[in-house]
């Protein structure tokens, strides 16, 4: 799978096993997810996803107007070498850190 698919979530389903991490602030998240063992998952609510990276409404966030949301997390998961993925249906973000 393509990097862009890998951290969109294409192809990809939603790890049953994954660790609940910190995510009522960034730095908690970052934290947490530093914790967590490389190429194994965590998730954070889409909530709390929304609060500490995007401006726009739960209607709206990360969508395709939320241009400064989706490049906030791009930027948090690039700082903290980990992918992302967005599952909406579930209403989680998934975490993963790798070794890079």
């Amino acid at each position: 799978m393509s990097l862009i698919g890998w951290l969109f979530g294409a192809n990809a389903g939603a790890p049953t096993d994954a660790t609940k991490l910190d995510g009522t602030s960034e730095a908690a998240l970052a934290r947490s997810l530093s914790t967590l063992p490389a190429g194994e998952w965590g998730w954070i609510t889409f909530a709390e996803a929304r609060t500490s990276f995007s401006p726009k409404d739960a209607k709206y966030a990360f969508g395709e107007t939320d241009d400064d949301g989706r490049k906030a997390i791009e930027s948090f998961a690039a700082r903290h070498q980990s992918a992302f993925s967005f599952m909406p249906v579930e209403g989680r973000v998934y975490f993963a850190r790798h070794d890079d």
